[in-house]
């Protein structure tokens, strides 16, 4: 089988829920008696269990009924009327200090302006279950009109020189987020198929690196756009594609003065406990920052969308920062705001990796972006990529043993390339390669990852056995050109 394989995905493009209208506000009530010291009522509760109950309901409580009386017997004591029917009515009896008291009338109902407020507490809630005591919070502080003093603390008295410290991941997306763009690709095709992706600016004349799956569906004669997080959209061009590496290089059509590059970190300084920040367009919400940390590094990783095309290989950065579609393309920054390796795909909980609609469970992967750069130079240069290779076939389905060489070739082919690399180096059909460049091989993607790391003309250390026996031998690897 051959070692040539790449990988495509494109994430769809979700809607946004529409925003509740804003009802009209009631005309003011009357003026209540000036108050007497007396007990507080106990009418808060019910209000609060309507408000904690709203999210498992999935119902949409009204203001009024948050307001409702706890029981019956307040209608019974409602304000005897004037006998006379004379204006204004006398005011309730006011019981001395310590006698029973008689309970307070029902308060007028609230502006139905405020249920927006609890509706969007439950649509959070649905999306994110630990924002809904914030979202409550929140909307029983503001309504703040039933007698009941605030113990919250206002921050109005901060400094107006507040600054966060650089380094920080506040300070660290400020600065990235303007360089970060969400990609919309759409296919030229009569059904318009398309995604969502992202992308960073690489240098200053408008080239944008993100992966080959984000664009690969608007390739030939479809539509690319990039809108920056200051919500301008430009057109976009594909520059070069690099399948098996999974990267793609786009240009602007009409770039904007003042582009600002994300600086490239070094991804072989990376060490495992870094933090970093990944900054996508998950599920379409753009400008999403993450944070997380190099979980593993050198993760052999073959990278498909799951719809049986082929894939990419990479050696991949592991991290915990949340990744969902959407984040491909996307910058992995290390805590100084570098860009360390690009977002790629996720081990999702059916099995595979892969950029599919499901989401993250803390093992994200992103190409080094080391060999990133190395490929964007070669796109922006001619266009096609150029893939190191040893020339040899290797079995791709066997694993935990090394990379075997296969009996034959693609279309019963060499296996062993005569005068390649590998036949220089004295491999032959049946070697099983064990190592590569001081990594562990356990199978034939595994080696695909670790070849791709290297450039064309590279001396490199290789183990195999051949009878029981461990050789080793070096390999000056080869070259070739495009994903053809």
């Amino acid at each position: 089988m051959s070692t040539e394989n790449e990988g495509k995905a494109v994430p769809g493009d979700p809607a946004a829920p529409s925003v509740p209208p804003t009802p009209p506000v009631p005309p003011s009530a009357p003026p209540a008696p000036a108050p007497v010291p007396s007990p507080e009522p106990a009418a808060a509760h019910p209000a609060d269990t309507s408000a904690r109950e709203a999210p498992a309901t999935r119902e949409t409580p009204t203001v009024q009924a948050a307001h409702a009386a706890p029981g019956p017997h307040h209608a019974a004591h409602a304000a005897p009327a004037d006998p006379a029917g004379g204006w204004p009515p006398p005011p309730p009896t006011v019981p001395s200090w310590g006698a029973p008291h008689e309970p307070v009338p029902p308060a007028p109902a609230a502006p139905r302006r405020r249920t927006g407020g609890l509706v969007a507490a439950v649509l959070v809630a649905a999306l994110v279950a630990g924002g809904v005591g914030g979202g409550i919070g929140y909307w029983a502080a503001e309504r703040g009109d039933d007698g009941i003093g605030s113990t919250t603390v206002s921050s109005g008295d901060s400094p107006a020189s507040f600054k966060r410290d650089p380094g920080t991941v506040a300070a660290v997306a400020a600065k990235a987020l303007p360089s970060v763009g969400t990609i919309q690709a759409k296919s030229g095709g009569s059904q318009g198929e398309g995604g969502t992706g992202t992308g960073f600016v690489y240098d200053q004349e408008g080239h944008i690196v993100t992966n080959n799956h984000v664009v690969a569906s608007a390739a030939d004669g479809g539509k690319l756009s990039v809108t920056f997080s200051d919500g301008k959209s430009y057109d976009a061009e594909v520059v070069g594609r690099a399948e098996g590496y999974d990267v793609a290089v786009l240009k602007l059509k009409n770039p904007p003065k003042g582009l600002e590059p994300l600086p490239l970190g070094d991804s072989d300084k990376v060490a495992v406990g870094d933090s970093t920040i990944a900054i996508g367009a998950p599920f379409g919400l753009s400008n999403t920052v993450t944070t997380g940390i190099i979980s593993a590094k050198n993760r052999p990783v073959a990278s498909g969308d799951g719809s049986g095309g082929s894939s990419s290989y990479m050696s991949a950065l592991q991290t915990d920062a949340s990744i969902n579609p959407g984040n491909s393309g996307g910058p992995l920054l290390d805590a100084s705001g570098a860009v360390i390796g690009i977002n790629s795909a996720i081990q999702s909980t059916s099995g595979g990796f892969g950029q599919s609609q499901a989401g993250s469970i803390g093992l994200g992967f992103a190409i080094p972006v080391n060999q990133a750069k190395n490929v964007a130079q070669q796109l922006i240069k001619t266009g096609k990529p150029v893939y190191p290779v040893i020339g040899a076939t290797v079995n791709m389905n066997d694993k935990g043993e090394g990379a075997e060489i296969a009996a034959r070739g693609t279309g019963d082919t060499p296996s062993v390339t005569p005068n390649g690399p590998a036949a220089k180096a004295g491999l032959k059909p049946g070697d099983v390669i064990t190592g590569f460049g001081g990594h562990q091989i356990d199978s034939g993607p595994t080696l695909i990852s670790e070849i791709w790391t290297h450039k064309p003309g590279d001396s490199v250390e290789v183990t195999y056995e051949r009878d029981g026996r461990s050789v080793e031998t070096t390999v000056v690897l080869g070259e070739r050109t495009g994903d053809s």
